[in-house]
């Protein structure tokens, strides 16, 4: 687990599944979901396995998340912001149905 080197001087609040959590302002959204004791933030779109952030810097795409209504949003290059609504993921996000020039071809 993460753990804060000193104590949160600047605080915002968000809200992570509908937990209420707080961060330092500045904080990337995903170490301030680490450091809130968040152990996974999406599902595997294969097997349905737990995900958490990773990398931390913006190339595993182990921590997407759905960000006030976004989608697919990379928890690692996202400052977190007060009143910012954070969900999970389950798997993929629904595609839109394509239409194009060679629909129906």
């Amino acid at each position: 687990m993460l753990t804060r080197l000193r104590e949160i001087e600047q605080s915002v609040h968000f809200t992570f599944d509908g937990a209420s959590m707080r961060a330092e302002r500045g904080d990337m959204l995903a170490t301030a979901l680490l450091a809130a004791g968040v152990h996974q933030v999406r599902h595997s779109v294969v097997s349905g396995a737990p995900r958490a952030p990773y990398c931390l810097m913006g190339v595993c795409f182990e921590c997407l998340v759905t960000v006030d209504g976004v989608q697919n949003r990379q928890a690692c290059l996202i400052e977190v912001d007060d009143g910012m609504t954070v969900l999970s993921q389950n798997g993929a996000s629904s595609l839109p149905p394509h239409s194009g020039p060679d629909e129906g071809a």
